[in-house]
């Protein structure tokens, strides 16, 4: 019934919060470049996740194509922004989900998920019906609607949002989204009701639950320290972070003069403001790397 539902709201599309409202279900594309079935740019066990989603035998991850952010620091707009990848129907869909658990993965990661919900629910079907039984992660930037959240309740195991910014000035200029902040607030607030703090298993692999993944952006402390504040007080203490130092300037930044600001790697001693800011907020359940 939920992958009916979502199905059918591509009509008139709403799946994300650009709300576009066009008929991507006659290939009509938005923002998001994605019209009725979902284009996969890869799909193959990773071994680059948190150790708790990749184990000994990989996190079988699905990278899907296209973007609703446009993020001028992306290290994969060839993806998420130019489009590549393969235009996969429900049954395709369904077999590599499939394929990935006969590989022997821990989980199924659905790699930038916001705009293909209804295609997700659409295969996990027919994959379910033919014996799909791994942990789901929902890996998204955290720029999802409530009510595509709404249809994942009870699909999605473990939910991995970023929360990338949180100055609406950052949000309009680095992601093109100034709404970015109030909505990855919502969203995670939404998934923590669903599903709660991690948990794992004896081997330490995720089973259920939220974790958080922020990664520092060079001379934007502050939006970190924010987010960090924000996680221990109005999510939970408990809130699982991964704080990540890999920022490198890629895509517009070194072209464009605007974004001069971040158009340098990030400093050692940001990275541990960046954590002390963790520990200040009470945050404790976090991987820095």
């Amino acid at each position: 019934e939920k992958a009916q539902q979502a199905v059918e709201s591509l009509y008139s599309c709403r799946v994300c919060p650009r709300d576009c409202q066009i008929d991507r279900f006659n290939n009509q594309v938005g923002v998001c470049r994605s019209g009725r079935h979902a284009r996969v740019a890869s799909a193959f066990p990773h071994f680059g996740e948190e150790n708790c989603l990749r184990g000994r035998r990989g996190s079988g991850t699905i990278f899907f194509s296209g973007c609703n952010l446009r993020c001028v620091f992306c290290q994969n707009a060839d993806i998420s922004q130019g489009g590549d990848g393969t235009d996969v129907a429900s049954a395709e869909l369904a077999r590599l989900m499939l394929d990935l658990q006969a590989a022997g993965c821990h989980n199924l990661n659905f790699v930038t998920p916001e705009h293909v919900v209804p295609q997700i629910l659409e295969a996990l079907v027919p994959a379910v019906e033919s014996g799909l039984r791994l942990p789901i992660v929902y890996n998204t930037s955290a720029y999802d609607s409530l009510e595509s959240l709404r249809l994942m309740d009870g699909v999605a195991d473990i939910y991995m949002p970023d929360f990338k910014l949180w100055e609406p000035e950052h949000c309009r200029q680095y992601l093109t989204a100034s709404d970015y902040a109030n909505v990855a607030r919502a969203a995670i607030g939404a998934m923590h009701a669903q599903v709660g703090e991690l948990k794992t298993d004896e081997d330490g692999l995720a089973l259920r639950g939220v974790l958080v993944r922020h990664l520092v952006m060079p001379g934007l402390l502050d939006d970190t320290r924010e987010i960090m504040r924000w996680l221990a007080t109005e999510l939970s203490r408990d809130t699982y972070v991964n704080i990540m130092d890999q920022y490198h300037p890629a895509h517009k930044v070194g072209v464009d003069p605007r974004f001069d600001r971040i158009n340098r790697p990030l400093h050692s001693s940001e990275f541990e403001q960046a954590l002390e800011h963790a520990r200040a907020a009470g945050l404790w359940r976090f991987d820095a790397r």
